[in-house]
This record gives C-alpha cells, sequence and structure tokens, in this order.
C-alpha cells in the first residue's frame, strides 16, 4: 500500500512480491482474508429448537444450579426421540445461557489479613487416611488451628464429633503452643455441638464458650452455616495438611500404630515441620498476640456419677467399670474428649479410656477386668453370659481360650479355666506373654494347661517363703561394752 502512493497497481505489485493480479485484487477490496470469511453455518438441524425456549429455559430458570446431565434425563424423558448425543451441545449451551442471561453469582471477596488479629478453628474427617492402632481402624477427626497472617497451624486428634470439649481441649493445646491468643477466634457455627440438646444444655455451652473466649481475651465470631468459603483460610488448609499426612503415611511404608500416643506424635511431627517452614512469618506475628492468663480454663465437662453394684457405673450410655471398694459412692467425672479422670471428693482415683455407644440404640461398654477379677473368682459361671463378656477380655487371645474351652470341656469348666487365666494375667502381671503362650497352644491344637502356667510364671505370690535366719551369739556383744586402759607409757612411746 506504500508502494500505490506513487506507483500503479502492476508496479506496486511487483515490487512487493505480488502477482499483478493479486493487486488489483487488493485495490478492488483491501480487506484481509479473514474478514471476507462468512461465518459457518449449521451443518445439520438443530437438536434443541424444538424444546430449548418452551422447556429448557424454564427449568434454568426455576433452578440455577441444576446440571446439564440432569436436564438432559428430563427432556428425554418428556421427548424419547432425542438421543444422548446431543449432551455437549446442551452444555454448551447452557453454559452460554448463563453467561449472557443467568443468575448472578456469588463473589469471594479476597481479604487482607493483619498480624495477630485472626485465628480459625474447624473440624475435618481423617477417615481417607486409614489409619489404624494396633490392627484395628481408627475413626477419628482432627480439630485444627490456624492463624491467617502467619499460617501457624496445629493440629489434635479427636476420637468422638465434633463436641465443646475437642474444641476446648485442641484450641488450648494450640494457644499454649504458639505462646499468645489472636484478638478474634472464628469457628463454624459449632451445630454438631448442639445437636440433640434441650434449650437449657444449649444455652449452658453457649455460656461455656463464651466464657472461654473471655479467659484468653479472644472476640467469637463465625461464619454463616453451610458457606464454606466464609472460613477459607482454613477450609483449604484442611486438604493441604492431609495430603501431607498421606505423603508422610506412604513414605513411613505403614498406616498402623503401635498405641494412639504413636499417631499423635507422628500428627504433631508432620504438623511441626510445617510450621517450620513459616517460622519467619510466625515470628512476625507472635509479638502481636494477646499474652496468655496464667493458667489454662477447664477444657472438660464435669459430672456426677454413682457406682452401682454392677462394679461400675453408666455415663453417656457407656457402662465403665471401676474397682468394687467404691461400689455405693459418687464419683466426680472430668468428661474429656478421650478419656475419663475420676475423683473421689479431692483425691484422683482413676482414668478411663472413654468410650462410644456401638449404635442409636445400642451402648458401649469400658470393661478393665482387674476391676472385677476378684468377684468372677467367687462366681465364674457368671461370665457365660455376660453382657459385656467379649469388653472383658484384654486381648483376643484370652477369647479364643473361652471359645475352644466351651467347645471341649462344656460351659462350666470353661468359665472356671478362663477366670483362672484372667487371674493369673492380673496376679503374676503377665497378660502379654500368658497371651502369646496361649496362641501358640491354641494354633498347635491344644487347650492350654493351667497347672503347667501357674509352675511357669513362678510361685503363688500368696504363700509365706520359708527363710532361715542365723541367731547370733549374745556374748559376741560383750565385746562391744569392753573398755581398754591405755598406759601413760604407751602415749608417750606413741607420742615421740
Amino acid at each position: 500500500m506504500i508502494y500505490r502512493h506513487s506507483k500503479d497497481p502492476t508496479i506496486a505489485a511487483a515490487k512487493s512480491g505480488f502477482s499483478r493480479a493479486t493487486g488489483y485484487r487488493i485495490e478492488d477490496d483491501p480487506r484481509l482474508p479473514s474478514q471476507k470469511k462468512a461465518p459457518r453455518g449449521r451443518r445439520r438441524p438443530d437438536p434443541l429448537a424444538e424444546v430449548w425456549d418452551g422447556e429448557i429455559v424454564p427449568i434454568l430458570k426455576s433452578a440455577p444450579g441444576i446440571r446439564a446431565i440432569a436436564v438432559l434425563e428430563e427432556i428425554r424423558r418428556r421427548h424419547p426421540e432425542i438421543t444422548a448425543g446431543i449432551r455437549r451441545t446442551l452444555e454448551r449451551r447452557m453454559r452460554t445461557w448463563r453467561a449472557l442471561v443467568g443468575p448472578e453469582l456469588d463473589v469471594i471477596f479476597r481479604q487482607g489479613h493483619e498480624p495477630g488479629r485472626l485465628g480459625l478453628s474447624d473440624f475435618t474427617d481423617t477417615s481417607v487416611l486409614g489409619v489404624t492402632v494396633a490392627g484395628v481402624v481408627l475413626g477419628h477427626r482432627l480439630y485444627h488451628f490456624r492463624l491467617a497472617f502467619s499460617g501457624f497451624s496445629h493440629a489434635h486428634v479427636v476420637l468422638g464429633g465434633e463436641s465443646f470439649v475437642a474444641l476446648a481441649e485442641g484450641l488450648q493445646n494450640a494457644l499454649w503452643a504458639l505462646g499468645g491468643a489472636p484478638h478474634e477466634h472464628r469457628s463454624d457455627s459449632l451445630s454438631a455441638a448442639f445437636c440433640n440438646l434441650d434449650r437449657d444444655a444449649q444455652e449452658d455451652l453457649t455460656l461455656r464458650y463464651q466464657g472461654l473466649m473471655r479467659h484468653y481475651g479472644m472476640i467469637p465470631t463465625r461464619n454463616n452455616l453451610g458457606v464454606a468459603h466464609e472460613n477459607g483460610s482454613i477450609e483449604s488448609s484442611h486438604g493441604h495438611l492431609k495430603k501431607t499426612l498421606e505423603d508422610a503415611l506412604l513414605l513411613r511404608g505403614s498406616r498402623d500404630f503401635d498405641d494412639l500416643d504413636a499417631y499423635r506424635r507422628f500428627v504433631d511431627e508432620i504438623v511441626g515441620r510445617r510450621n517450620a517452614n513459616n517460622r519467619k512469618r510466625i515470628e512476625l506475628e507472635r509479638p502481636t498476640l494477646i499474652a496468655l492468663p496464667k493458667r489454662r480454663t477447664a477444657d472438660y465437662e464435669e459430672k456426677i456419677v454413682t457406682v452401682t453394684s454392677s462394679g461400675g457405673f453408666i455415663l453417656r450410655r457407656v457402662f465403665y467399670t471401676a474397682p468394687s471398694r467404691l461400689i455405693g459412692h459418687r464419683l466426680r467425672v472430668h468428661l474429656y474428649d478421650d478419656r475419663l479422670e475420676c475423683f473421689l471428693g479431692a483425691t484422683a482415683m482413676m482414668t478411663l479410656r472413654r468410650g462410644r455407644p456401638v449404635s442409636e440404640s445400642k451402648g458401649g461398654h469400658v470393661v478393665d477386668y482387674r476391676h472385677v477379677i476378684h468377684a468372677l473368682r467367687k462366681k465364674p459361671m457368671a461370665l457365660n453370659n455376660l453382657v459385656y463378656r467379649d469388653q472383658l477380655f484384654p486381648r483376643p487371645a484370652y477369647a479364643r481360650a473361652f471359645e475352644a474351652l466351651h467347645q471341649s470341656v462344656g460351659d462350666k469348666r470353661a468359665c472356671k479355666l478362663t477366670v483362672e487365666l484372667l487371674a493369673l494375667a492380673h496376679d503374676r502381671g503377665c497378660e502379654a506373654e500368658l497371651a502369646g503362650l496361649i496362641d501358640a497352644e491354641l494354633d498347635a491344637g491344644r487347650l492350654p494347661n493351667l497347672a503347667g502356667l501357674h509352675e511357669r510364671f513362678g510361685p503363688n505370690p500368696a504363700s509365706v517363703p520359708v527363710i532361715k535366719v542365723e541367731v547370733v551369739p549374745l556374748n559376741t556383744y560383750d565385746e562391744l561394752a569392753t573398755v581398754y586402759a591405755v598406759s601413760a607409757t604407751s602415749n608417750v612411746e606413741l607420742g615421740a
């Protein structure tokens, strides 16, 4: 076009490297080829032409969030002649319609966080990790605390549900590990903590939560029910934490742990590594936190129970055994997420593992055979139909022994021998070793030999050993009372 200002079309085309025909074509129409291209028309009839405006659009207006597959199924139900091959066409048409005339969508407003202002709490389900403790699947979730500015995290293994006790214990553990408290604490609606409670109980939990916040000087806030992105600073971190734990379990080569404490140490180590990566921002945020009070506040529920003649007490639909000397006494119980601490007056009596009901219609049992073994020795046949018999056996080997004895020697003898095995494990402190020997005998097709086991694990501690005492003659003590006089000559000689 520059040459065309001073040259004719033939010369301008030649200087530009075009043919003369191309020069005259550009002279007649200077548009680019892409601008001259006519839009492609449809190659086949529109399969949605008959139903789009009259049926599909009303569905989209009445149910804005409906999926394309659901719309397709409904349209095909009304019009069987429509094939399933139009799904992609329907999806594109729905996407375009929503962009042009669809309803307005929620907007997520990104927030800037000041140091020390906001801490967040939430619970996350970790069943996908498949963790086991001593071969038994561990049903649990994690309480997760996080600072919005620095990303400081703390995770606490929770065995029960999303209760106030779990929140209070996990939150206080996090604050004392951090060394300070944020000015504002945000959580979800805590609806699970208030589920199935009457109005008085709900008000009590609300007051306890407010008291917890006042103790640490934090302002309690919460996000709207069901709106997860309002708690996004911790919701997104849930996924990262679980992926990190999954990777660590794969590197560890096993998902089984010896006990619950070992798994808790594993979680603490993984979370500690994440915090180490954010240590600069954490140290920057620490000076802006609220100083901690002198002591923690209560992170448990307190209940009063009475030990009945059944040798235990019932709390939250779970039966717990207790030493029989406590029958008739009232115990003050501190109810934690994973344990019960029992007090008689101000004296700590015992710590029990917390149990859970089996189902909505069936309660649970937490049984320590040491609490009842002395009574069972007097009434061994009580074992036969004992309601918590399966929970009484401390290890599977003892249950195996009872079943084998029951089939071989009858109910009465089986109960007697099984109770004696449990008594032997209690009296000699050999529960684990005795279980190994019982398994070995059963695997070899033999019943446990009670006499041989008694002999193997030493003499009966109730028997009095024979001690031979050699009496010293009394005249030997005379030498201690004898006084010898020392002469002056001896003194002089000694002095020289």
